[in-house]
């Protein structure tokens, strides 16, 4: 039996936290200071003027020092993972990031999850919709949910009231698995009459949620997750949707990171229909039945793919990662840290830590606790 991955230590959690909430840091220019630097630690070590590649001069001075409450957001963050052995913290790179979300366009930096961790890789199937959907509209999320679950799929939605919350109810009424991305910090729960449905997905399945411990349920939070609903899915089943839902945002990105789309047709007089007619005419998949559904996705077994450039691996100049890369020959198969690998390769620092995140972003290379980097299993 494989032991598990050793936890991200504190002191790279602290760096990761230090990072991600600096003023000025988003998602973007974080990968852009981890393609330059190689990692957090190094990010927030470095010089004014050399972070002034990257970001901006204030956003470079802000992150000489530690953010505004970043003391307590780490004791805060430290003791909620200490609390239960299903509370996790995964980081990109980490041995056990996600595969499907590594191969999305935008996979996340940082991942609480709180449940069964294994089902990241799960072949996973996305249902989303209205937040107010028709009862047939209930009945047939919480019917597709339950058949596809039945069958070994994971079902992937955001846990919000209607298609979402029948469809976690669907999976787990057959005893199946379901993932709950949410839109807010993974100790609060939206809606709160989801409270013990949340509780059910934390035992039977996983909650996941890339916001801050305490993060509230703000409007901007929901599309930003939807992106991870997509990422993780193989493909994306919208049951009900208005033309300005959500849901579409979801598909959206399913069908730009080249995941299977499907729809169920409804009344041409039903406003919960016209997203899912809109969708039909864009090329999704008309679909009246689970069966379908499944011969859409195709074969139960994990299937990714590839991604498009991200933020992160545009930005380097290193050379792309080839079978016989000559980072992944010196880097061999045991842990190995970035100056024993510039030792092995002879590259400058700045390429061979750009190089290191291409490889990561690749799924060929995991970076451990400790600054140490290894070869995915397989690789």
């Amino acid at each position: 039996m494989t032991a598990p991955a050793p936890a991200l230590d504190d002191a790279e959690l602290g760096a990761w936290l230090h990072l991600l909430h600096s003023p000025g840091v988003g998602r973007e220019a974080a990968r852009r200071l981890l393609a330059r630097f190689g990692s957090p630690q190094a990010a927030i070590a470095a010089p004014v003027n050399a972070l002034g590649e990257c970001v901006d001069a204030p956003t470079a001075l802000a992150l000489s020092t530690p953010p505004e409450g970043h003391a307590q957001r780490l004791a805060t963050t430290l003791a909620w993972r200490a609390a239960a052995p299903a509370r996790r913290i995964l980081v990109l790179g980490d041995a056990d990031y996600p595969e499907p979300l590594l191969h999305s366009a935008d996979p996340p930096l940082l991942l609480y999850l709180l449940g069964d961790a294994a089902l990241l890789n799960a072949p996973s199937l996305a249902i989303v919709g209205s937040r107010k959907p028709s009862a047939q509209g209930r009945d047939n999320a919480r019917q597709f949910a339950s058949t596809l679950a039945g069958q070994g799929w994971t079902i992937v939605s955001g846990l919000a009231a209607g298609v979402d919350g029948a469809a976690h109810e669907g999976a787990l009424a057959a005893g199946g698995r379901t993932i709950a991305v949410i839109g807010t910090g993974i100790d609060r729960v939206y809606p709160p009459s989801h409270r013990t449905l949340a509780h059910r997905i934390a035992e039977q399945g996983l909650l996941i949620s890339e916001l801050p411990l305490g993060a509230p349920p703000l409007a901007a939070h929901f599309p930003q997750r939807n992106r991870i609903i997509a990422g993780l899915s193989r493909g994306t089943l919208v049951v009900e949707a208005t033309l300005r839902s959500g849901s579409l945002i979801t598909a959206r990105l399913a069908s730009e990171s080249g995941r299977e789309v499907m729809a169920i047709p409804g009344s041409i007089l039903a406003p919960q229909s016209a997203g899912c007619h809109a969708l039909i005419r864009q090329g999704a998949a008309l679909v009246e039945s689970p069966e379908q559904v499944a011969e859409e996705l195709g074969p139960l077994v994990p299937a990714v793919t590839r991604p498009r450039a991200s933020p992160a691996t545009a930005a380097d100049s290193a050379p792309a990662a080839e079978p016989d890369d000559p980072v992944l020959r010196a880097l061999g198969h045991d842990p190995l840290s970035l100056d024993a690998l510039i030792d092995r390769c002879g590259w400058p620092t700045h390429a061979l830590s750009a190089h290191l995140l291409t490889l990561e972003l690749e799924g060929l290379v995991a970076r451990l606790p400790g600054g140490l980097y290894q070869r995915r299993q397989g690789v």
